[in-house]
């Protein structure tokens, strides 16, 4: 087949892809060098993604109460029991739970079901998690959710400020353009923002530590710095800002010492950040997670406007506030008012003219009348039994919803669940009644939306698994079982778009319109080229419907209506004017409590997605970070008797969670970091939401997920281990008295174990995970040959290797303290032949190999003729550590293209330069991951 141009799947970059069919069920995943968000780069999850389409672990059939049952019945239940709930309960007892994940497409007919057609608000969606506040700053300074940019702003500016942004591990593809325009223009300067040293401070100019949640002191800092030294644009602001007094005065008592204590940051630091925003015409300032998931995400968002408002810093090229979104498709989420305060086209629930439009547009019986529950409390009326159906597709919030353990308590207790999803599986999944096989990515038609506003296609190139269908078919099928004949009969999803596309405009937003899309045939759909919007009707820009592309404002390759917004001062409000908004700096914060002392900030990896559905199951992309950690600043450690790898216990009011301990001086004294992807599929007590209050944004409802007060201490494992399988085990050791985590590697699976009971009592354990599913032979020298084992009855160690047909199948190391032994280099000698490349010798002998191959194996290290690669740094091409510290050591790389043209690492995606670069500046250890 030729190749089919689609997008990656994972973050809101919305890079393109190419992908080419290789055999019968083998692909080819490549960049597509005419996207115009990445050119051809692709991080190390898109470059993985051939190895996400396999179907072992996918759900092919609906299921009712664990049952393989026919779509009708499913689909009929489903009905039956919404239609039986709203009669006996109201349309309020009824809700959507939606998801980044989706497609565009899928969005507005979930949409469409829940507010056109059940005439509620209960729908919301996990992009209230990441996004919401950034949505809520953008409306209230601009009178719509319009992003100004794009990234082509970035690489024109003089001044590049990431706030709460890890950018070369969340949003890699964008790193790497920053990265190459401060290359190609080394007056680009890049400062970081963000209480954690991380790959992306590695890589800038500076970074500032700032406490944690003091991004709106510091932003608003800068904006009475402005005012004293009359750097104010007073002429722009009269003719296009209004509130700008009013804010000026609330952040008047921010002097420069002011903003140096409530930060933690030095003077000279502050000082640094403000004279470069003073002096710097074309300024940028990107702001992610850090910002949104804060205690004040909203305010903080309009710090970081006013300050561009006030120094007319937006609108033009190189300049403006820059939100970067977590999923492929929260955007498109946006777009059609999947939030529970939205309705459709960027228009307000609670705006009786948008609604009469939308509903007159949508033939709809009924229209949601008031905004619904945002996430957390939607999830809150299922606890409390005033929702008693709710429909999740594509998310697992019983793992990614602040107090996690009360989520999965509500939806146990929920007289009817309905899960979407590609895998049966998930925390989530095994709560559903209904569970209906969704089409994952590859096998689904239709568009998303990237954070720089870009549409583009995701177009698929494979059947569907099994009986699974896309999500917008599965909404169409129940609504139209609920009597919605006439307005859900969508033949594909270019059906669907046209009709998006028509409401937008015919809704009346002023910044969302793609009216011009309303008459693509299907032909035109299926070819469309990205663009960004707006594109409206009549204003094609000499661009055919096809989608042919040209080159927009900034250089990058543009499709129709490629622009910026406010450039010529004109923004969405009913003046016309944007609004500063007054941010008033609060109180300290109180004192934390003595038994939990430690501020927790959740996150990502480099490697992982989300609940790890889809990452989870490839090696290549566990082999960087792959168990799940806590980073500890030295001195806590040392205070609280925590060595490296120790297993440590980290408790909130709500719940503990148990993790391996990462000493590191990236992380600041009294801060702890931990990852937010491992959920009981991968780890015995890893779901980090357990630990986060359902504290929120109070403008946005966003939860904050960057502060929880908690308590750290050493979990007294008297025994850990270290199992090697080429099958993954079917039976887990119990969580109550064992600490573990699942990993996959290729070839098999690892599993790293630690427990309460002592080293016999643990390597019992390993035992029973070894000879699982193996037959004992009556032949006592063979029972001897497949189990060679060693054991120090004096240290309680023990190792034992399983071996069949002559090759190495299984491992178990078991010892007192943390195991030590070349983890990769065992990995890669699983399935071989036990009698080679260990010791030099060849051939083997009756009992399954050589003795000295079976020592070198059983000692869990090669010999001295082989160096062990160590902990894997780039992902991409399978580099360790070792390899890149034996190439530095040896004198022949002395810069990270060096280490490429010589190793190949950080030659594909570049995610792993900055430890590239960390490992070259400083020789220190990479630390060390499963």
């Amino acid at each position: 087949m030729d190749s089919v141009r689609t997008t990656c799947p994972y973050c809101g970059v919305g890079c393109g892809v190419t992908v080419l069919q290789e055999g019968d069920d083998a692909w080819r995943v490549r960049g597509d060098a005419d996207h115009p968000a990445n050119a051809g780069r692709l991080c190390s999850k898109g470059a993985a993604l051939a190895a996400t389409l396999g179907t072992g672990d996918r759900l092919l059939r609906p299921r009712i109460d664990g049952e393989e049952v026919a779509w009708d019945e499913a689909l009929d239940t489903i009905a039956a029991r919404f239609a039986a709930t709203i009669a006996e309960h109201g349309r309020e007892s009824v809700a959507l739970y939606a998801s980044g994940q989706l497609l565009t497409e899928d969005y507005y007919a979930a949409n469409k079901f829940v507010k056109g057609w059940l005439g509620t608000a209960n729908i919301d969606t996990n992009s209230r998690l990441c996004m919401a506040s950034s949505v809520a700053g953008h409306k209230r300074a601009f009178g719509t959710d319009t992003v100004p940019g794009q990234y082509a702003d970035l690489e024109q500016a003089d001044l590049v400020i990431l706030v709460g942004s890890n950018l070369a591990w969340c949003h890699p593809v964008l790193h790497q353009r920053l990265l190459a325009a401060r290359e190609a223009r080394p007056g680009l300067r890049i400062l970081v923002i963000d209480p954690r040293a991380t790959a992306t401070t590695a890589m800038a100019d500076r970074h500032l530590a700032l406490a944690p949640d003091s991004d709106a002191d510091l932003f608003g800092g800068l904006l009475a710095d402005l005012a004293r030294h009359d750097a104010l644009d007073d002429d722009w602001m009269a003719a296009h800002v209004g509130g700008a007094k009013a804010a000026l005065a609330a952040v008047a008592p921010l002097s420069h010492a002011e903003t140096v204590r409530r930060t933690g940051l030095s003077s000279e630091e502050v000082g640094w950040l403000f004279e470069a925003f003073r002096d710097t015409g074309r300024v940028v300032t990107v702001y992610s997670q850090g910002v949104n998931q804060g205690v004040r995400g909203t305010d903080t968002v309009n710090a970081i406007i006013n300050c561009h408002l006030a120094t007319n810093r937006i609108g033009r090229p190189g300049t403006g506030p820059f939100s970067i979104t977590g999923q492929p498709n929260a955007m498109g989420g946006r777009e059609v008012g999947g939030l529970s305060n939205m309705l459709a086209a960027h228009t307000e629930l609670d705006d009786a003219g948008a609604r009469e439009r939308v509903q007159r547009f949508w033939g709809s019986p009924h229209i949601a009348s008031r905004p619904g529950p945002k996430a957390v409390k939607l999830f809150e009326r299922i606890a409390d039994g005033r929702i008693r159906a709710v429909w999740i597709l594509a998310t697992n919030p019983v793992d990614s919803l602040p107090d996690a353990d009360r989520v999965r308590e509500a939806l146990r207790a929920c007289p009817f669940v309905v899960v979407s999803d590609v895998v049966p599986d998930t925390d989530t999944a095994r709560l559903a009644h209904v569970l209906l096989p969704s089409a994952a990515w590859g096998e689904k038609d239709g568009t998303v939306t990237n954070s720089e506003r870009r549409i583009s296609r995701q177009r698929g190139f494979r059947a569907p698994a099994g009986e699974a269908r896309p999500d917008w078919w599965q909404i169409a099928a129940v609504a139209q079982r609920l009597g919605a004949r006439d307005g859900f009969g969508w033949r594909g999803p270019a059906d669907l778009f046209r009709e998006h596309a028509a409401l937008s405009a015919a809704a009346g937003s002023p910044d969302f319109d793609i009216g011009a899309a309303a008459t693509l045939s299907d032909a035109a759909y299926e070819a469309l080229r990205p663009f960004t919007w707006p594109w409206r009707r009549g204003s094609d820009q000499g661009l055919d419907q096809g989608g042919n592309t040209g080159r927009d404002a900034g250089g990058g390759v543009a499709g129709p209506g490629g622009h910026r917004f406010f450039g010529d001062g004109r923004f969405h409000t009913a003046d016309g004017r944007a609004r500063m908004i007054p941010i008033v700096p609060v109180s300290a914060a109180p004192a934390p409590p003595d038994d939990r002392p430690f501020v927790l900030n959740t996150g990502r990896v480099r490697d992982q997605w989300h609940t790890m559905t889809r990452t989870g199951t490839v090696p290549g992309l566990s082999s960087h970070l792959g168990e799940p950690f806590v980073e500890i600043a030295p001195g806590d450690a040392e205070r609280l008797g925590i060595g490296a790898a120790d297993i440590v216990e980290v408790a909130s009011a709500r719940g503990c969670v148990q993790a391996r301990a990462l000493v590191t001086d990236r992380q600041r004294e009294g801060s702890l970091f931990m990852p937010m992807h491992w959920s009981e599929t991968f780890a015995s007590r890893a779901r980090v939401d357990t630990l986060v209050s359902p504290v929120l944004d109070p403008v946005s409802g966003q939860p904050a997920s960057k502060s929880e007060r908690v308590s750290l201490t050493r979990w007294p494992a008297r025994a850990f281990g270290y199992v090697l399988l080429s099958e993954r085990p079917v039976r887990l050791p119990s969580r109550r008295d064992h600490y573990w985590a699942l990993v996959p590697v290729p070839g098999g699976w690892q599993l790293e174990l630690a427990g309460l009971e002592g080293t016999s009592a643990l390597e019992a354990t390993c035992r029973r995970l070894l000879e699982a599913g193996e037959q004992v032979s009556d032949d006592p020298e063979a029972e001897r040959a497949r189990w060679p084992r060693q054991s120090d009855p004096a240290h309680g160690d023990s190792r034992r290797l399983l071996v069949r047909d002559g090759r190495l199948r299984g491992a178990a190391f078991v010892a007192s303290g943390p195991v030590n032994v070349a983890r990769r280099w065992l990995i890669d000698r699983l399935g071989s032949p036990l009698h080679a490349g260990t010791d030099g010798s060849k051939g083997g002998d009756a009992d399954g190999g050589t003795n000295a191959d079976r020592m070198a194996l059983l000692a869990g290290r090669p010999g001295t003729a082989v160096r062990a690669p160590g902990a894997i740094v780039c992902s991409c091409h399978s580099v360790g550590a070792n390899t890149i510290r034996d190439a530095i050591g040896s004198g022949r790389c002395r810069s990270v293209a060096e280490l490429g043209e010589t190793l190949q690492a950080g030659t594909n995606c570049g995610a792993c330069r900055p430890e590239l670069a960390t490992l070259l500046r400083i020789g220190r250890p990479v630390p060390a991951s499963a």
